[in-house]
């Protein structure tokens, strides 16, 4: 499975023309995908206001979407073995439009998740695929600074998105011509990925039993290495999703009360994943994997400590480094599966986002019950406490790839694990 014939065509490096569109071809695809998936973040206050559910039970709004996406992530991934990578991300993404259109006007909150699930089912092709296909037709040696800028797409379309969002919905004073207008944002990225992304060179779709699917997985669960990066992404996406979905009652509330379009604008701070995430591809090349994400979790920690602070120049700075501390361990944590996955890599870029989409479920809605029994500060001590057991994971790595059995011989393949 995805493993690229000895006469293919070489990876692309950085600086040739088919370089450019693949990587500006996938920053659509990331940015489409998180303005679409957390399109009802911003407006958890007013679907509070509207359907008169707490904010635990407005967050599922986010957590049904995430927690679609993560259990159908896998079998997309399948599908573009048999099918190729790039027709399953076109039809995803299409798939995702249209039930972003149709959630607009879904009469009642029950239906709303429904429709937001559904939505979460279409997107999985593209995640997982995505970064499979980034790691076929790239050079391995150039293939972080392509993972950063896909995933700098995702923090544009983070922040892109949720402004378009919270503008229309304080200027409207719509939920749903909000919804409706960033799905339509949503078809134009489509189109332009579409005319963007080059055909797969180094892949040809092959059919995949269930069987060496099967046999694919519990091979990526056997190798320890994986297993941590897995959890890895777990626990940051659920610690940045956690503080995204109640920053914002903890702004519109004392002693702040800012306005809606005001609290809207917080999310700009995704653009510094733009930035983070392509330096910190390259940082992890000197640094290694490990220590790369080792920094960016401290990173993130001290950002979350500082939006305890009753300041809202420290809330808004804390949520700052807790941003750039997500962004720069999620590039460095798939690139890092995408290499030493040698086989089977669309499996491991869809178990790596199961794990990563389950945490964003999970974390999304568990913080909301601490938030809703115990108040900001709580919320707070649940973020560290998940960016603690992230160090502990990630400091394993090392034993991990030192190991006997399938982890060994890491550092050969993915030698920036040190």
């Amino acid at each position: 499975m995805s493993v690229t014939p000895a006469t293919a065509a070489p990876g692309l490096r950085r600086g040739e023309p088919g370089f450019r569109r693949v990587s500006v071809g996938l920053f659509f695809a990331g940015f489409t995908t998180f303005a679409l998936l957390y399109a009802t973040q911003p407006l958890l206050p007013r679907l509070v206001d509207v359907f008169g559910v707490s904010p635990g039970t407005a967050s599922l709004s986010v957590s049904v979407t995430t927690g679609g996406l993560a259990l159908a992530v896998i079998p997309a991934s399948a599908l573009s073995e048999r099918w190729g990578r790039r027709p399953v991300m076109l039809w995803s993404l299409l798939g995702a439009v249209g039930f972003g259109l149709a959630a607009a006007v879904a009469p009642s909150f029950g239906l709303l998740l429904v429709l937001r699930a559904l939505e979460g089912v279409a997107l999985a092709g593209l995640p997982a695929v995505g970064m499979a296909y980034l790691a076929d037709e790239i050079d391995a040696g150039h293939l972080d600074g392509a993972m950063g800028l896909y995933i700098a797409g995702n923090s544009v379309g983070g922040f892109g998105g949720r402004i378009v969002v919270s503008a229309i919905n304080d200027l409207a004073g719509s939920w749903r011509a909000a919804l409706g207008g960033i799905a339509v944002v949503s078809g134009v990225c489509l189109l332009l990925f579409w005319l963007v992304l080059p055909h797969s060179r180094r892949f040809a779709p092959s059919p995949v039993a269930a069987r060496e699917l099967a046999g694919e997985a519990a091979a990526h669960l056997r190798d320890p290495v994986l297993r941590r990066l897995f959890a890895v992404g777990l626990l940051l996406m659920g610690t940045f999703v956690c503080a995204y979905n109640y920053v914002a009652f903890r702004l519109l509330g004392p002693p702040f009360t800012l306005p809606d379009l005001v609290v809207g604008f917080v999310f700009v701070l995704y653009a510094v994943g733009t930035v983070t995430s392509t330096a910190a591809g390259r940082l992890s090349a000197r640094w290694g994997t490990r220590r790369t994400v080792l920094v960016a979790v401290g990173v993130a920690a001290v950002g979350a400590l500082a939006m305890l602070a009753p300041v809202l120049a420290l809330v808004i700075g804390g949520l700052a480094l807790l941003t750039v501390g997500f962004f720069a361990g999620h590039a460095v944590a798939s690139a890092a599966v995408g290499r030493r996955a040698t086989h089977g890599r669309a499996v491991a870029s869809g178990m790596y986002l199961f794990s990563y989409y389950v945490g964003s479920s999970v974390g999304g809605t568990l913080g909301g019950v601490v938030f809703g029994v115990a108040g900001w500060s709580a919320t707070v001590g649940f973020l560290v406490a998940l960016l603690g057991a992230t160090a502990v994971v990630v400091a394993g790595l090392r034993r991990a790839g030192s190991g006997s059995g399938s982890g060994s011989g890491f550092e050969r393949r993915c030698p920036s694990v040190e």
